[in-house]
């Protein structure tokens, strides 16, 4: 399998990381949707990452889908979702909270990074700011509550994309200072339960940048 795309977004790091704690071997073609605009149409012509190409040749778009094939590629007992109905929407939960996370702090990074200062709308920043907050004060709890690991004794899906969303918006506030608003003071539980996945062999082989 080859997996497309940048480490330095979340959701292509969520998908690498989750591989490895599936013990299952690929290649990762570190391609930008920015600077290698032709060669990554070449594979996927909607130019988006992740993307992950199958050893049989399919092409496979959006993190979530790709997490769920690998998963159904590992033993049921490795797996990083339950297969149990109440367990698998205890996991979804934060994991839906963590993936809009993400998106906001892509789309403040975006409308900062990409849009003339002129042109950015104030009142547009400050709506996802609040989205961006929202999405972290709903997972906070979630965290301190499970105090541990999601899944117990080991990892779920929810407690890797989790880890992986925090990381991402802590380690863009500092280029964006806007972001900043993501206090760790404010989600000790987050921020603490980041720092352990951050500490596990699948996140250090991963590195963000």
């Amino acid at each position: 399998m080859k997996l497309i795309g940048m480490l330095d977004s979340p959701f292509v790091r969520r998908v690498a990381i989750s591989a490895k704690l599936l013990d299952l071997p690929f290649e990762h073609e570190s391609i930008s949707v920015f600077r290698h605009v032709e060669q990554f149409r070449r594979v996927n012509p909607v130019v988006k990452a992740p993307t992950l190409v199958t050893d049989g040749g399919a092409t496979l778009i959006d993190s979530s889908l790709i997490v769920d094939y690998l998963d159904h590629l590992a033993a049921p007992e490795r797996r990083l979702l339950p297969d149990a109905v109440d367990a698998r929407l205890r996991a979804l939960v934060p994991i839906g909270f963590a993936l809009a996370a993400a998106e906001k702090t892509v789309q403040v990074v975006y409308e900062q990074a990409l849009r003339p200062t002129d042109r950015q709308h104030e009142p547009w920043i400050e709506r996802v700011l609040g989205q961006l907050e929202g999405a972290y004060g709903a997972l906070e709890p979630l965290v301190a509550a499970a105090n541990g690991w999601f899944g117990g004794a080991r990892l779920l899906q929810s407690d890797v994309t989790v880890a992986v969303a925090w990381r991402f918006t802590q380690f863009m506030a500092a280029g964006y200072p806007v972001l900043a608003r993501i206090d760790p003071a404010r989600y000790p539980a987050l921020a603490a339960h980041s720092a352990r996945a951050e500490a596990l062999p699948a996140f250090v082989e991963t590195p963000l940048a």
